[in-house]
């Protein structure tokens, strides 16, 4: 067989899988918007695939089941959410360690914004215990966590951050930037307060700051 020819007959081979691979983005974008508004049980696949324009059978396909997909898409707004927060930390390296956690705090508020998601998913399975919930506290946020709470004790050490627990800390810090997006279509009509404003995000990651780093780094010599 030529080498003309082997190109010629890899061609419906590639299309068929970029086309695999455009459907499960598909399935993976309608299933992120679905369960972050509807959560799990309000969630059938069968809405899923009438969001994402796909047929119903694809999605047994392409994920098996409803809970393999949920795991999927939890994966995909996580993943994306941690490469966010690495990107920014990396760029800030060379800075002190109270300007990289405003670095972070900032590209936290920005990423929520930009993905609701990231929040509505977490409301919708804290509610009560549950398996999904299990999974999504050992497989992303402990990890993600554990490295912020080193971050704060650094930042209580040099006086930047107040004494007390750095992991209440840290999470009353990550709890006041989602409360205020999650609640963000009541704040513009009881506050005039918009949420989707670049503008506002930066006031907001300023803000928290101040709040709550309101310390500068002293110096170790």
């Amino acid at each position: 067989m030529s080498q003309e020819t082997e190109q010629s007959s890899d061609r419906p081979v590639r299309k068929q899988q970029q086309r695999s691979v455009v459907t499960q983005q598909k399935l993976l974008n309608a299933a992120i918007e679905a369960f972050s508004e509807n959560g799990f049980k309000g969630t059938s696949t069968r809405d899923i695939a009438e969001r994402a324009g796909v047929h119903h059978p694809l999605i047994t396909y392409h994920f098996k089941n409803k809970d393999q997909l949920w795991r999927a898409a939890a994966d995909k707004v996580f993943d994306e959410f941690r490469q966010s927060l690495t990107a920014s930390y990396e760029n800030s390296g060379e800075e002190c360690p109270k300007t990289r956690m405003a670095s972070l705090i900032r590209a936290y508020v920005h990423y929520a914004r930009s993905q609701p998601a990231l929040h509505k998913v977490l409301v919708q399975e804290a509610h009560f215990p549950n398996p999904r919930l299990d999974w999504l506290i050992q497989t992303h946020l402990k990890p993600m966590f554990e490295a912020t709470f080193e971050l704060i004790e650094e930042l209580q050490t040099l006086g930047v951050a107040p004494a007390g627990d750095p992991k209440l800390l840290f999470n009353m810090i990550r709890l006041c930037s989602g409360g205020l997006l999650a609640l963000g279509n009541e704040l513009k009509e009881s506050s005039g307060i918009d949420v989707e404003s670049s503008d506002t995000l930066d006031d907001i990651s300023e803000m928290i700051v101040k709040i709550f780093l309101p310390g500068e780094v002293r110096s170790t010599a």
